[in-house]
């Protein structure tokens, strides 16, 4: 059996937490940042957890994650 590739776009914006969960960055971060409030920008630098809907679709591009 082949190996199978990643996704290297998706390989460098997820990461595995300890338990098992893919996380992720949220986006609107990278410019026009003036307009955003501080608790906006401040609450976007978390990292979240990939919702349940999208995982197995990551899971398949990222399979040694």
């Amino acid at each position: 059996m082949p190996k199978i590739k990643t996704n290297r776009g998706a390989a460098k914006r997820f990461r595995m937490t300890g338990t098992g969960k893919i996380r992720r960055n949220k986006a609107f971060t990278s410019h026009i940042l003036t307009s955003k409030t501080t608790k906006r920008k401040r609450d976007l630098r978390q990292a979240s957890v990939v919702s349940k809907a999208d995982e197995k679709n990551i899971r398949q591009l990222i399979p040694y994650l």
